[in-house]
Formats: structure tokens, sequence, C-alpha cells
């Protein structure tokens, strides 16, 4: 295998139904890269499913000793991370086939260290919706304050910052508390708005219910240091967004 380039880290727990579609659409990305898969105490019989992908050298399957959560999982991947670069792959999403070669050349004109994409609405069965939620193509710190335009699944960065701000805080939203960590020392980040990302609509994960989602990004604020008011200024300005972003979708 030619010298790796991006690292995928793909949590796994209870996805069985999901994994392989995820699986399929990194392996046809055209770079040089490899795939960790790391089972994090999964309940269901995913290790019959990576025996279907024991072929594939560019996939590494781990499996953590105990249950660490997502955030720890991931972390514990880009610890072992060998590529310059590391995408996030949750294990219910699936990319389109070119999605790290245009964040490769996008991030590399830029010049910044993460690139993240526009996305897609799937179904929970898998069906896309034709529903995209664009992204800005360049964005700050200032602006990622406001509003989260990057989800994880999208997200290409610099290994060595991933590993500089690892996630924590998983009662909060870990991945955007991350984002902001990163912008606020390198200021700047960009992003392919073409829906590179099918993301899967769920109810059932960890910000499925809509309250709860809700109290995790006023956490995200409070960790960052922001006090009370601003960070009731920054949550009514992410909630208008956010009411904004899927307005259509709840329509529908």
């Amino acid at each position: 295998m030619s010298e790796i380039l991006v690292s995928v880290i793909m949590p796994a727990y209870n996805c069985t139904k999901y994994i392989r579609q995820a699986l399929d659409s990194a392996l046809v990305q055209d770079v040089p890269m490899e795939i960790l898969v790391i089972n994090d105490r999964s309940k269901d019989d995913l290790d019959s499913v990576m025996l279907e992908y024991k072929e594939y050298p560019q996939i590494r399957y781990l499996k953590n000793e105990k249950n660490l959560g997502v955030a720890e999982t991931r972390n514990k991947g880009v610890a072992l991370a060998k590529g310059e670069y590391v995408a996030f792959l949750d294990a219910d999403d699936v990319w389109a086939k070119d999605k790290l070669k245009k964040q490769l050349k996008l991030i590399r004109e830029k010049g910044t260290v993460i690139c993240s994409t526009a996305r897609e609405l799937m179904t929970i069965d898998g069906e896309l919706t034709g529903y995209i939620i664009p992204v800005k193509t360049e964005y700050s710190y200032f602006d990622l304050r406001l509003q989260n335009q990057i989800n994880c699944s999208s997200v290409l960065i610099k290994t060595e910052v991933a590993r500089e701000f690892p996630m924590h805080h998983d009662d909060s939203h870990e991945d955007y508390l991350m984002w902001l960590e990163v912008l606020k020392k390198y200021r700047n980040g960009c992003a392919v708005n073409e829906p590179l990302l099918k993301y899967r609509v769920s109810s059932t994960g960890k910000s499925g219910h809509k309250w709860n989602s809700a109290k995790m990004t006023f956490l995200t604020y409070r960790y960052m240091g922001f006090g009370l008011f601003r960070s009731i200024m920054y949550f009514i300005s992410y909630a208008l967004n956010g009411i904004k972003k899927y307005f259509f979708w709840f329509l529908k």
C-alpha cells in the first residue's frame, strides 16, 4: 500500500445494519488512505460483518477493551492514525465518491487546517431525500460561535491538529467543542459547498432528541469558557440558524 495520506476514523457501535454502506463509500475514495474501524464494545455481530472486509489492506479493525463512547473512540483513532490528515466518518453515514479528493485540493489551496462539506439528508432506511444543507466555503471562529456548519462526518483535519485538540466533555457536542477550540487558535476553516456527505437522520442518536441537543449546545458554550450572557446570546443565534436550516425538512 502506498504512503497513507488520510486516516479515516470510524467508531462502531451497534451499527451492522449500516456499516457496509459507510465502509464501501470510504473504500472508493481515490486517495492513499487507511480506515480505522474501532469496535466500541458493540452488542451486535460486528465481527461477522468485518470478516467480509478482511481482504482489504486499507482496513484496520480494532476493539476497545471497554465501552469508551464516541469521543474517546475517535481520540483513540486519531492517536493511532498514520496519515497526514484525519477524516471522521460515522458508521451510519455515506460519502460521495470524490469527497476526500475535493477536500484535499481545497484545504491545500486555502492553507487551512480543517475542511468540511455540505450534506444531503438521508432517511433512516438510506433513501436520499434531495434536501441539501449548504455551507459557507470559508468560515471563522466568530462564524462558528453563531452556527455550527461543520458536520463531523464531513470533516477533514490535519492529524497533528486533531491530536492537539482531542474531543472531550461527552455530555456536550464534543465535536462542536473541538471545532471551536481549533478555530480559536487557527482562525479559519474552509468547506466544499457540495453534498459530499449523505447524512442519515435518526432520532436514536446522541443528538437525535432536539431538547437534549439544545442542552448539549448550551454546555458546549459554557465549556468554551463563555459567560452566562454570551452563552445565551450564542445559543439564541444557534437555535435560530437551526430552525432556518431544517425548516423545510420539518414541513415534509
